[in-house]
């Protein structure tokens, strides 16, 4: 039987990695901070990579789905055997290098160094070694993006865009990034590489956000309006505790297309992500 790894289990992608991991057939370890109830089939071990549990002396892949540059520093140090490694990182390592927030250029920063790191450390012993790196993830409403945006929309009713959010997105799906993971361990095309993985649709972020609202019961409504009332408005939430973080980058953001190349993805590993076509259920319970 074959064994695999999985940090960040009881995340979004983790799970969504660990079902399809046991239904192929894996023996599975997972790793997480917090206890968690462990699926039919999974060994779950509670630690973090600075007090790290007993591990398996070897295994055939290790998945992380989890934050990257922990992961990579915890690999560069490890001494379980295994010739496969796959881990998640974000396209936040192209769109935030040049961000006028220093905090996003240090994500970014962050990012780039350790997949450096991470694919210097399979070389040295032999792994092939695999970044993938969603865009905007959805379906298991545990995303920290349109499940939010819906929380707060159902909060007031309606949710606020300034004028002018038109710039492309490709959200991604859960499933498709947990399959993505699987296939890229079998194409020997993916060693030491890493790849952009879009949803399977472009859309305009306006209409990303329209699609989500619709979908919730009651619908929720949209309302663009002119930047200076934004302003206003986002100021006044803030007061009562929403959108804090939301910067004025990430709102210049908007306008900005941030779509990528899945053809590299195609090509080496078959990936074929779903068109957006959201549910309520992809977003939590009201």
């Amino acid at each position: 039987m074959t064994a695999a790894l999985v940090f960040g289990g009881s995340g979004q992608i983790g799970m969504a990695l660990l079902e399809r991991l046991r239904a192929a057939g894996y023996d599975v370890h997972a790793l997480s901070r917090q206890p968690v109830q462990a699926p039919s089939g999974v060994r779950w071990l509670r630690g973090e990579f600075a007090r790290m549990p007993p591990l398996p002396d070897a295994v055939d892949a290790i998945f992380s789905c989890g934050p990257l540059d922990r992961f990579a520093g915890w690999y560069a140090q490890a001494h379980i055997r295994c010739p496969r490694v796959v881990a998640f990182g974000s396209t936040s390592v192209h769109v935030k290098q040049h961000s006028g927030d220093p905090g996003e250029r240090d994500v970014a920063r962050r990012l780039r160094e350790a997949e450096a790191l991470l694919f210097a450390s399979g070389q040295e012993r032999g792994a092939a070694v695999t970044v993938l790196r969603p865009t905007l993830v959805y379906g298991s409403g545990r995303d920290a993006t349109l499940t939010r945006i819906v929380r707060i929309a159902r909060r007031f009713g309606r949710f606020v865009l300034p004028g002018g959010a038109e710039g492309l997105r490709q959200p991604v799906h859960v499933e498709d990034l947990a399959a993505a993971a699987i296939a890229a361990t079998s194409q020997s095309a993916t060693e030491g590489r890493g790849y952009d993985l879009p949803g399977g649709e472009t859309l305009p972020y306006r209409e990303m956000i329209r699609r989500v609202l619709a979908c919730q019961s009651p619908p929720l409504r949209l309302h663009a309006v002119p930047s200076p009332l934004f302003r206003v408005l986002l100021a006044a939430a803030r007061t009562r505790g929403v959108a804090r973080d939301l910067t004025a980058d990430a709102i210049a953001r908007m306008r900005d297309d941030l779509a990528f190349d899945a053809e590299p993805a195609r090509r080496d590993f078959d990936y074929a992500p779903r068109a957006f076509a959201p549910n309520a259920r992809m977003f939590g319970e009201p």
